[in-house]
C-alpha cells in the first residue's frame, strides 16, 4: 500500500467476547458513556449559564469537560458499535482523524490542568492582584496557549506519521492511536519514536512544573496564613485538581506499563488503553462537584428549586 492510498479500509483488533456476553457489556458500556456526557455538559452548562460562575476559574475549567467530552465520544461509540455488529473495520481517514483526536485528549488534560493549577496560584497567593492579573484578555491567551500547545505538539507527531509508506492494515488496538498507525508503516521508525518520546516528555515537564510551582507556593501560602476560611478554601479548590492530575497519571502509567511487559494479555492492554479515554470523562465533573463549593452550591440550589417547583 502506498503512502498514498489514504482511502483503504484498516481491520482493528477487536475484543474476543463469547456472544452471550456481547449485550450485557454494551449496555454496561453504553450506561458509562451516557452518564459522562450527562455530567461533563451539566457542568458545561452550569459554567455558561450561572452567572456566579462568570470568573476566571470556571472560564479555564470549561475547558475540561470540553475536552472529556472529546476524548470519550472519539473512543467508546465506535469500540461499542464493533463490539455488538462485529464489524472490526475502519477507514484510514477516520483512522488517523480519531487517533489525533484522542492524543489532543491526552496532550489537552495535561495542559488544561496546568492552567488552572496557576489560576489558583494567582487567586491564593496573590488575591489582591487577582482582577488585574487574570483579566479577560489574559484569560483568553491563557486558553488559547493550552490549545495552541497541544495541537502543534500532535500535529508534529502526525505530519512525521504521515511521510511513512504503509504496508499494513491491521490495527493492533480496539481504537486507532499513534503508536498503532506507526505499526502499519514499513519505513524507519527511529525519529518517530524519538519525537514521539520528547512530546511526551516537554508536555510533562510543562504540566508538572507549572502545576508543582503553583501548589508548592499555595501550599506555603497557607502555611504562612491564620486565616481558617483561607485555608479551607485553598484545600477545597485545590484539592479537585490534584486528584483530577493523579488519577490521570496512574491510569496512564498503568497502561503505559501494561504495554511493557510480555505477559500481559492482549484484552488487558486493550482494557487499559480504554481507561485513559473513561476514567477522568467519568470522574472529573464528580471530583469538581464535591470539592468545588461553588459548582456544588449551584447544584444544590438548581435541585432544591426543581424539588419546590414539582411540589
Amino acid at each position: 500500500m502506498s503512502n498514498t492510498s489514504f482511502q483503504f479500509d484498516l481491520t482493528l483488533n477487536n475484543f474476543d467476547i463469547p456472544d452471550g456476553g456481547k449485550y450485557p457489556i454494551f449496555l454496561f458500556g453504553i450506561a458509562i458513556y451516557l452518564f459522562s456526557v450527562f455530567c461533563n455538559v451539566t457542568l458545561l452548562l452550569l459554567i455558561i449559564l450561572k452567572r456566579n460562575l462568570h470568573k476566571p476559574m470556571y472560564f479555564i475549567l470549561f475547558s475540561l469537560p470540553l475536552n472529556d467530552l472529546v476524548g470519550i465520544n472519539t473512543m467508546l461509540p465506535k469500540v461499542l458499535s464493533d463490539i455488538v455488529t462485529t464489524s472490526n473495520h475502519v477507514s484510514y481517514p477516520l483512522c488517523v482523524l480519531q487517533a489525533f483526536l484522542l492524543h489532543m485528549y491526552g496532550g489537552g488534560v495535561l495542559f488544561i490542568l496546568a492552567a488552572m493549577s496557576f489560576d489558583r496560584y494567582v487567586a491564593i497567593c496573590m488575591p489582591l492582584r487577582y482582577a488585574t492579573l487574570m483579566t479577560p484578555k489574559i484569560v483568553i491567551c491563557i486558553i488559547s496557549l493550552v490549545w495552541g500547545l497541544d495541537f502543534a505538539f500532535v500535529c508534529l507527531l502526525f505530519s512525521l506519521q504521515s511521510r511513512l509508506p504503509k504496508c499494513r492494515s491491521v490495527i493492533l488496538n480496539v481504537f486507532c492511536d499513534n503508536p498503532s498507525l506507526l505499526k502499519l508503516t514499513c519505513g524507519n521508525p527511529t525519529l518517530n519514536n524519538i519525537v514521539g518520546l520528547f512530546n511526551t516528555a516537554v508536555m510533562q515537564a510543562i504540566s508538572v512544573s507549572v502545576q508543582g510551582f503553583s501548589y508548592v507556593k499555595i501550599l506555603i501560602s497557607c502555611m504562612l496564613t491564620k486565616k481558617l476560611d483561607m485555608k479551607t478554601k485553598a484545600v477545597n479548590t485545590c484539592m479537585a485538581q490534584l486528584v483530577i492530575f493523579v488519577m490521570f497519571e496512574i491510569v496512564a502509567t498503568f497502561t503505559i506499563l501494561s504495554h511493557r511487559f510480555q505477559n500481559v494479555s492482549a484484552d488487558l492492554q486493550k482494557i487499559m488503553g480504554m481507561l485513559i479515554f473513561l476514567v477522568p470523562p467519568l470522574l472529573n465533573p464528580i471530583v469538581y462537584g464535591l470539592y468545588t463549593n461553588e459548582i456544588r452550591s449551584t447544584l444544590l440550589t438548581l435541585w432544591k428549586f426543581r424539588v419546590h417547583a414539582n411540589v
